[in-house]
C-alpha cells in the first residue's frame, strides 16, 4: 500500500507528527503533503474547511479514501508493511474510540509541543 497523507502544515505538533512517521516509513510508501501548497485541495477534490479540519489518506489512485483517525491508520499501514493497525481501527468499539481521541487531539493540536511548522521552513511554499 503507498499512499500521500495530507496534513496541516502550519501545526508544529502535526509537522512532529509527519517527521515521526517518515522516521517510520523505511520503504518511502508514504508521501506527507501540507494542505496549504498551492492546488492540494483542488487537486483531491476536497475544500479547504475539509484539509484544516482533519488528516487526509490519498490512495494510490490520486482519490481521497480516509480522513481522521482512519487516515492516520491507512498512513502507519503504509508505513509500517502491515495492515494491523487498520484491522485494529476495524476491531468493534476501536473506530469509535480512535475518532473520538483524534477529534480531541485535532481540537487542541495547537496547545500540545511542536517543532518548527513546516510551511514556516524556507523551502515551503504554503498559502
Amino acid at each position: 500500500m503507498h499512499g500521500k497523507l495530507l496534513f496541516d502544515g502550519h501545526c508544529g505538533f502535526c509537522t512532529r507528527c509527519r517527521n515521526w512517521l517518515e522516521r517510520l516509513d523505511r520503504h518511502g510508501r508514504v508521501e506527507t503533503v501540507a494542505y496549504q501548497l498551492p492546488g492540494t485541495a483542488e487537486r483531491y477534490g476536497l475544500t479547504t474547511e475539509q484539509l484544516a479540519s482533519s488528516v487526509w489518506w490519498i490512495d494510490e489512485n490520486g482519490m481521497p479514501r480516509a480522513s481522521a483517525a482512519e487516515a492516520v491508520n491507512y498512513a502507519l499501514s503504509a508505513a509500517l508493511g502491515t495492515s494491523l493497525p487498520l484491522r485494529v481501527y476495524r476491531l468493534p468499539g476501536m473506530r469509535r474510540l480512535q475518532e473520538a481521541a483524534y477529534r480531541w487531539v485535532a481540537n487542541n493540536r495547537f496547545r500540545f509541543p511542536g517543532t518548527t511548522p513546516w510551511c514556516q521552513r524556507g523551502a515551503a511554499e504554503c498559502g
